[in-house]
């Protein structure tokens, strides 16, 4: 049974250590669990003999600081885990669980496998694939390796399988996400009135762009306070890695599936009307929007990504949500989801080494500090610290964005996503970050670079208006930094971009200007990456990390 997960708590009310105790002689079958596979129903999990079986999930710091994961996605992993322990021993399974304090922890996933297999001598390992690359070979070398034999099982939690999106990428001389996200829903049949989508149209998203107007204001949003063996997860995370980017105090995650789903359904019902007409909208101060706040225990496995989209399809039968919402929300999931998961390991492990525009400045110590003067930048970045998260236009407009028109290298933008945001993972952040926000692999998910001048943020947003940069200005120092870059990115990278028919128009534009205004645009947009920090890196080098660019945040 499972022993001492948690603190025990003394006479005198103070807590102590308490190391667990691992069942030790024969055993049927080992089973991994990692910490994004949360699920009662995971492919590892169907068969389990309670009776013989032992569950092995372990908190270690290889996985907590490949890169210096924000404090608060620690810590929500770890109590996450805690929790699903629990709920597994409830049901009388015995789990042997590794806490990160563990004096014996190997602080590796493969060598907590090892020394489960030494103290267990199972007749097998189960395994469900991870998410990741990295750890994959690693625990291909454990199999191959270990002293049972070991079984690698497809996560099914998906709802596209690695072979069902090789067959649709096959052949393809282009791979884009909206005629993926077209098949998954002749596939699910989500949103299809028979052959045709819902409606007569596949996408609302021209309905879906509406700057939020003056007297509307963000629904309330649900949070959920941290139960006592959360906040002990806290504790641990402030304790043991003090220096990690990010706030602990404003902790309102889910944890569970139970708490996972009251989250959900305060969204169907409260906030999901209105994502659809605000979905892309920004404001100062905001950090929720109509956003859903549940891609953390989606990515945990708290929540089973085609049941979220059949409740917010219900909801639309039931007359609770209109369509453009509607479609909307299920095309991040359905769509989005599924497809940057089928691209990083359709392009794994060479895409995380593209870096198509030749990028290669460093990070901007603002990324971690938020001490600039650029009102929408440092909104973002107090967004992520103070709360693990900042909205897709946020992550693409604002912070990408910028990235891409200073040309900072690919790697350290890779790194700061995936410190920063407590939902991110390397096969959904990675061609987020190299695809979408910064063109790294030269079109395979992005059609166009997403790049564009302050007029779309002043569109988006109500940033502009107290931003002591000019948003009509284009040139000098109190011009808006996003008009300094934007013709001078276009012009340093004609040579690849000239002929996207995407960037016809703006290229028409920088044509008329003639060569000496083109020049000028350059020697503007390089003072601007200058004075931004965008320094130029030499070779080998990426400044990736917060302390790399300077930045230590040691409050608990």
């Amino acid at each position: 049974m499972l022993a001492n997960i948690f603190r025990d708590e003394s006479d005198d009310g103070s807590w102590s250590v308490s190391q667990s105790v691992s069942p030790v002689g024969p055993a049927g079958t080992l089973r991994l669990v990692l910490g994004d596979q949360l699920s009662a129903t995971l492919a590892g999990l169907r068969d389990i003999d309670p009776d013989m079986d032992i569950v092995l999930m372990a908190e270690v710091r290889e996985e907590a600081t490949y890169v210096r994961h924000h404090k608060q996605k620690i810590a929500l992993v770890f109590a996450a885990m805690r929790a699903f322990a629990v709920s597994l021993e409830a049901r009388g399974v015995t789990v042997r669980y590794v806490r990160i304090d563990d004096p014996d922890n190997t602080h590796t996933i493969a060598g907590e496998l090892r020394r489960a297999l030494a103290a267990t001598s199972p007749r097998r390992v189960v395994i469900t694939e991870c998410g990741e690359w990295r750890l994959a070979q690693a625990l291909s070398v454990f199999a191959a390796e270990a002293t049972a034999p070991v079984e690698i099982r497809e996560d099914d939690r998906f709802i596209c399988s690695h072979a069902r999106f090789r067959d649709w990428a096959s052949g393809k001389r282009t791979l884009r996400m909206e005629f993926f996200y077209r098949e998954m829903r002749r596939q699910t049949g989500l949103l299809m009135n028979g052959a045709e989508p819902e409606g007569g149209r596949w996408n609302y998203d021209a309905e879906n762009r509406r700057k939020l107007a003056k007297g509307v204001r963000p629904p309330a949003r649900l949070r959920i306070p941290p139960t006592a063996e959360t906040l002990e997860a806290i504790a641990d995370v402030a304790r043991l890695f003090p220096e990690h980017f990010g706030e602990l105090e404003t902790f309102g995650w889910p944890t569970t599936s139970v708490e996972a789903g009251r989250v959900l359904d305060d969204f169907i019902t409260n906030v999901l009307p209105g994502f659809g007409d605000w979905q892309d909208a920004m404001a100062e101060g905001e950090p929720w929007m109509w956003h859903s706040l549940i891609s953390t225990s989606i990515n945990l496995g708290l929540l089973d990504p085609l049941d979220v989209c059949r409740r917010a399809e219900a909801a639309y039968h039931a007359g609770k949500a209109p369509l453009n919402a509607t479609e909307g929300f299920v095309r991040q999931i359905l769509g989005w989801r599924e497809y940057m998961r089928g691209i990083y390991w359709l392009k794994a492990p060479e895409y995380g080494l593209r870096n198509a525009l030749e990028a290669d400045r460093a990070l901007p110590w603002f990324y971690w500090s938020g001490e600039t003067d650029m009102v929408c930048v440092a909104d973002v970045v107090e967004m992520t610290r103070t709360h693990a998260y900042a909205h897709h236009i946020q992550r693409l407009m604002v912070t990408g964005n910028l990235a891409m028109l200073l040309g900072v290298h690919p790697d350290a933008v890779d790194d700061w996503y995936m410190t920063v945001f407590a939902d991110a993972y390397e096969w959904v952040e990675m061609p987020n970050t190299r695809g979408m926000a910064t063109f790294a692999d030269g079109g395979i998910v992005g059609s166009k670079p997403y790049a564009a001048s302050g007029a779309y943020i002043q569109r988006m947003s109500n940033y502009c208006g107290p931003c002591r940069y000019d948003v009509r200005a284009h040139s000098g120092e109190t011009a808006c930094p996003f008009n300094r870059l934007y013709w001078g990115f276009l012009e340093r990278h004609r040579g690849r971009l000239r002929d996207n028919v995407r960037l016809a128009m703006p290229y028409r534009t920088l044509d008329a200007f003639g060569p000496e205004k083109r020049d000028a645009l350059l020697a503007e947009a390089e003072a601007a990456r200058l004075a931004l920090g965008a320094d130029p890196l030499s070779a080998g080098e990426t400044r990736s990390s917060p302390a790399a660019s300077g930045y230590s945040d040691s409050s608990p």
